[in-house]
């Protein structure tokens, strides 16, 4: 039986990844470095995401955020973007983040996850197709 932390990480990664495409990062590790998928597993979403002192939602915002300041992994960013959206989190929401992480990581990387926001909305459909309201 596994133990609680791959319990709890296989639980956090269903809330936030179990979604039509999202892309399935961990399983590409499947062929080439299976204890390494259950690493991250259980230590990243089993140890860390599950921690208390700050909600699932809130944490996918902040992944996100590192993530687009990184810009150096469009793939797991545009993972964390379809679980973003999943948890919560609006196009308008994600792209004020974005756009805002261009002061600290520069216009080359909000531009990037902008881009990248854009090819996930694209993936979702309608349902997060909210319109931006306008700058007051």
């Amino acid at each position: 039986m596994p133990d609680n932390r791959t319990n709890r990480g296989q639980k956090t990664l269903q809330k936030i990844h179990a979604s039509w495409g999202s892309p399935k990062v961990l399983s590409l590790l499947d062929d080439i470095a299976p204890d390494f998928k259950n690493m991250i597993r259980d230590f990243a979403f089993g140890e860390i995401y599950s921690r208390p002192g700050l909600d699932l939602k809130s944490r996918q915002l902040a992944t996100v955020a590192m993530l687009a300041a990184m810009n150096n992994s469009p793939l797991e960013l545009k993972a964390h973007l379809h679980g973003a959206l999943k948890l919560g989190w609006t196009k308008a929401q994600l792209t004020e983040l974005l756009m805002q992480s261009a002061i600290y990581a520069g216009f080359p990387a909000a531009l990037h996850a902008l881009l990248t926001l854009k090819e996930v909305l694209a993936e979702t459909g309608p349902i997060h197709q909210e319109p931006l309201a306008p700058s007051s």
